[in-house]
Formats: structure tokens, sequence, C-alpha cells
């Protein structure tokens, strides 16, 4: 292993450096992800029972408890809970778009190296054979064929090199990439639900208190509007 990165130059040790870099993020990365994803439906069943009886302190509590952006989604709308429907939707969005960085986070990195990866061992190949012809010229301008091909051998350890980095590298990056997308469906599909059950709660509970019986106009009145009433 040693061997081959010193024979393909100086540049093989970057592409050393930029594997090295891609499997630390993605490591990285998968954890954060693995930490991050959650059973969306059982974590909105159990806060429909919640906000059906009004324990916003404690639904708040779970959502804290909870890791992951589809919970700090469901928390923003929860502590607005009084806010209109429209007014929540844009609360949930708000909430959603601000998680996307942190979701996204270090993949611009890993799509780079895929990209660079194979430019630099190009570099380094051609780099390599104009040493090699460098030293022919040196020596006379004369070289037999198994020096030339040495020379040649040697210059494309890099191009090689460069493509067994970049890859893996989009690989990974397109795995990070649709997990990511997961995420974000969950965000939104949570942000939606959520919306949908403080704002349907709310208005069975207007309706109960409507049809109460016994209840009428009067009640809604003021005590100077009785008094006048004949």
């Amino acid at each position: 292993m040693i061997d081959l990165i010193n024979k393909g130059g100086p540049l093989m040790w970057l592409l050393l450096g930029c594997s090295i870099l891609t499997v630390a993020i993605t490591l990285e990365r998968y954890f954060y992800f693995h930490r991050a994803r959650i059973d969306v439906g059982d974590l909105l069943h159990g806060l429909r029972n919640l906000v059906r009886n009004r324990n916003y302190a404690e639904a708040l509590h779970e959502c804290a408890g909870t890791p992951g952006p589809v919970a700090r989604v469901i928390h923003s709308a929860l502590i607005r809970h009084d806010a209109p429907r429209g007014e929540l939707k844009e609360i949930v969005q708000e909430s959603g778009q601000l998680e996307v960085p942190k979701l996204e986070k270090y993949l611009a990195v890993i799509l780079s190296i895929a990209y660079v990866a194979p430019l630099i061992g190009l570099l380094g190949t051609v780099l390599g054979l104009v040493n090699t012809f460098v030293q022919i010229n040196a020596a006379g301008g004369y070289a037999t064929a198994a020096e030339i091909s040495k020379g040649v051998y040697t210059s494309l350890i890099s191009s090689a090199a460069g493509l067994m980095v970049a890859i893996p590298s989009f690989v990974l990056f397109s795995f990070l990439r649709a997990y990511v997308k997961t995420l974000m469906h969950d965000m939104e599909r949570a942000g939606i639900e959520i919306v949908n059950i403080i704002c349907d709660l709310r208005n069975e509970r207007s309706s109960i208190i409507t049809m109460m019986p016994g209840r009428s106009d009067d009640a809604t009145d003021t005590p100077a509007q009785q008094a006048a009433r004949p």
C-alpha cells in the first residue's frame, strides 16, 4: 500500500486524505441520521391524545425529549397551538426549512471529493509522464521500451487511485442524500398532521361547546344587554 502511494507521487497522499475524509463524514452523518429517525406515526398518535386532553405541557416535554428534526418541527407547532391554521402552517414550514441545512451538513464536501478526485488523479498522471520524459531527455533521449512502460505504469497509478476514491464517494453521497430526503418527507408529514390535529381538535371542542344543552344566545350577551332586554 505504502509502496503504491510512493510510486504514484505526492498527490497520492492527497487522495488518501480525501478518502479518509469521505469515510469520516459518512460515518458521522449515518449515526446522526440513525439517531434522528423516529416512528412518526407512533409519536403523532401519542401527541394526539395529549392534545385532545389539552395537556400541551406534557406534549412539549415529549417532543423536547425526542431527538431529531421531526420532533423539533412538531414542537414549533405545539408551542404556538393557539395560532390560526394559516399561521401554524407557516410556522412548521419555517421550522422545516431551518432543519434542512443541518441535515445536508458536510454532504457538499463528499460530492466535491467525488468530482475532484479524478482530476487530482489525472494531474498526478500528467506530472508522472512529464517526469518520465524529463528523465529520458536527461539520459540522452534514449530509453528502452521497458523503461517507458515502467514510467507510464507509475504515472497511471494516480489516475486509478482517483477513480477509486471518486466512485465510492459518489455512491456514499447518493446514499446519504436519499436518507436526507426521507427525513425531509417525515418532517413534511409530521408538520401537516400536527397542524391538522391541533386545528381539528380545536374545532371539535368549539362545536361541542356550541351544541351543549341549555346553552342559548343569552349566555353570550353582556350584563348590560341582558338588563336592557324586555
